[in-house]
């Protein structure tokens, strides 16, 4: 600490009782002093020899802020590494660090990774897989940002080299006209459906562009346009759509509505002129929380809905050991509603996609724990699958996968 800061004289008066120029820290906590970086405690003292809390750390962090013009660049970049490991400390206290957040031509690097088993069905080969994902965003000015992705997946069951391979699956620029609307264009993340956005959701989502409108804090209503280019189904990946969608917290629940609509008419293909219209509700009850959630194709004949209903409890956090999150859900899906790239890693949903089924029911359970922070444990298992019109046998379908933040 005593090196971000600039440095006083020598000379400064002993600011604290439990100081003295024997100490080996002295001048260091003399200069802190001076520089109202560190200010002891109200009954005059500096207490040396106790071992001080993270949120006393962020106020030192906190003043040394307010410095920032004093220090160099390497003092800079220090600070900067201490207000990121800080964050939710400052946060707490009520301290932005937007403005280095904010900085033009900074960089930021995020990223996870994991390590899946996945037990899977309808004759499907089991896998062995892993993952790591690298997020780079850069700060262009104080509204405008552009953000990356890079996923390398690898089977770990598979001795061949080219089946391991690094891909841009986001690529897009965001920007704020301040708090009222958000742009985005390029290859962006979505999902829709509520339980892993079962019925679509990965992160190199779609590529197009979306408009968010931000009504207050509590309400936000969003419109895009492009292709759902995560889809396994190549019909769906080469036709344009439109999608709408509303979200809302009205207290007691959350509230949403969604719609999709697949430009062109039947003529021009197998999804084209297809509109899909869902609603979801969550309800949350102390630690629990009851969801559910329904869509229409309104423009098919038959096997044209698709619903979930479901209870949860607790929350996953991953800065503390322990926390958990389990939720379990009934889902009732028509072939003409799911249209490929669900959010699930468990793929029972193939029998719609892959084979002739035209429905599929099941029951689904996902549980997260964090085992240390920022390293958690991630189950699903959808069970007492049923299906009508396929040509597999009905399977049920689990996966368990470590992962790590960083």
């Amino acid at each position: 600490v005593a090196a971000l800061t600039a440095g006083v004289s020598a000379y400064a008066a002993n600011p604290f009782s439990d100081v003295t120029p024997s100490d080996w820290a002295y001048q260091a906590v003399v200069d802190l002093s001076e520089q109202g970086v560190v200010e002891g405690y109200p009954d005059g003292t500096f207490k040396g020899e106790r071992n001080i809390t993270r949120y006393e750390m962020a106020q030192i962090i906190a003043r040394m802020l307010a410095k920032e013009d004093q220090l160099n660049a390497e003092q800079r970049a220090t600070l900067d590494k201490l207000a990121g490991e800080y964050a939710d400390e400052l946060a707490n206290l009520g301290v932005r660090v937007s403005n280095l957040e904010k900085k033009v031509g900074n960089l930021y690097w995020s990223g996870d990774a994991r390590m899946r088993y996945q037990d899977n069905a309808i004759d499907a080969a089991d896998g062995w897989n892993g993952r790591m994902r690298i997020n780079v965003k850069g700060q262009v000015n104080d509204s405008t940002y552009v953000q990356g992705q890079l996923t390398s997946n690898m089977d770990f069951k598979s001795n061949k080299e080219d089946e391991t391979k690094v891909t841009f699956t986001q690529l897009f620029a965001n920007h704020d006209f301040g708090t009222a609307a958000t742009v985005r264009l390029g290859r962006q993340p979505i999902a829709f459906g509520d339980q892993g956005g079962w019925l679509y959701g990965d992160s190199n989502g779609y590529d197009g562009a979306q408009v968010a409108f931000h009504l207050g804090k509590k309400v936000d209503v969003t419109t895009g346009y492009g292709r759902f280019n995560a889809s396994d189904l190549d019909a769906v990946k080469t036709a344009d759509a439109f999608f709408a969608r509303g979200a809302a917290d009205i207290n007691v629940a959350n509230v949403g509505v969604d719609y999709i609509k697949f430009v062109g008419d039947k003529a021009d293909g197998d999804y084209a002129g297809n509109e899909l219209i869902g609603a979801n509700l969550t309800i949350p009850v102390s630690d629990f929380r009851v969801f559910g959630e329904y869509w229409k194709n309104t423009t098919a004949d038959d096997n044209d809905t698709a619903w979930n209903a479901g209870l949860g409890y607790g929350k996953l956090n991953l800065k503390k050991p322990g926390s958990f999150k389990l939720d379990v859900a009934y889902n009732d899906v028509d072939e003409n509603v799911f249209f490929g790239g669900t959010g699930l890693q468990t793929n029972v949903l193939s029998y719609l996609t892959k084979d002739t089924a035209t429905n599929v029911t099941f029951w689904n359970a996902i549980a997260e724990v964090a085992l240390q922070k920022n390293v958690y444990l991630h189950g699903e298992y959808a069970f007492d699958v049923s299906t009508e019109g396929n040509t597999k046998s009905e399977e049920d379908a689990w996966t368990v996968s470590l992962n790590y933040k960083f």
